[in-house]
């Protein structure tokens, strides 16, 4: 993984920049998929879906997860009015009628992102509650070595300025705990996937 100016997310043709122009791009990360090819972005969301979410990460992860939510349920930052559809609209009622026709990816109860859209080269996911409203958006992109390679743009909406002290007050966890556990996660995920892969074709696959 390496983390990557905001322009390596804005310059590329995503059909997501026309939903988030009042979203500020947060971070925006490259996650190494060797082997992968221009087609293979599907079987990387499937390979992410197959490691689980944050009840399969590290402890240290699962505690900071454990400390979040019980932080929002004693403050009341996670109730259903200051979610999507409550506080603050879901992207979806934004999307032109080719990307609401679109698969929009499937919903897990235990993961808070919720679908918005999913095609063969992107993928986008929101969460919203009293401090921020944010989007993960997912890209595939041809690298420097020419194998393609996952990308993570957080785009965020923080609720004034108690919001804006909140991404500001996570973000040494972010890039210390939460982004590195997801690394290793997202980037075994897909070499068990090439394993899976070879092992099913008989022989030595591509990943």
């Amino acid at each position: 993984m390496s983390r990557r100016a905001a322009t390596d997310y804005t310059e590329q043709p995503w059909r997501i920049h026309a939903l988030t122009r009042d979203f500020t791009v947060e971070d925006v990360w490259a996650f190494r998929t060797p082997g992968a090819g221009p087609g293979d972005f599907p079987a990387m969301l499937a390979a992410m879906r197959a490691a689980g979410g944050p009840a399969t990460q590290t402890l240290p992860v699962r505690f900071l997860f454990a400390v979040r939510w019980k932080l929002g349920a004693l403050l009341g930052w996670d109730k259903a009015a200051a979610g999507v559809g409550r506080r603050v609209d879901s992207l979806r009622d934004r999307l032109p009628d080719d990307l609401r026709a679109a698969p929009r990816g499937p919903d897990d109860e235990n993961m808070p992102l919720k679908a918005v859209y999913e095609l063969d080269s992107e993928a986008a996911r929101e969460l919203a509650n009293k401090t921020v409203h944010t989007v993960m958006h997912l890209g595939w992109v041809r690298g420097a070595d020419g194998d393609h390679e996952l990308r993570m743009a957080v785009l965020v909406k923080p609720n004034g300025r108690f919001g804006r002290y909140y991404m500001a007050a996570i973000a040494p966890f972010r890039y210390l705990v939460v982004y590195p556990a997801l690394t290793r996660q997202w980037e075994r995920a897909w070499l068990e996937h090439g394993r899976q892969a070879r092992g099913a074709a008989g022989g030595p696959g591509r990943s």
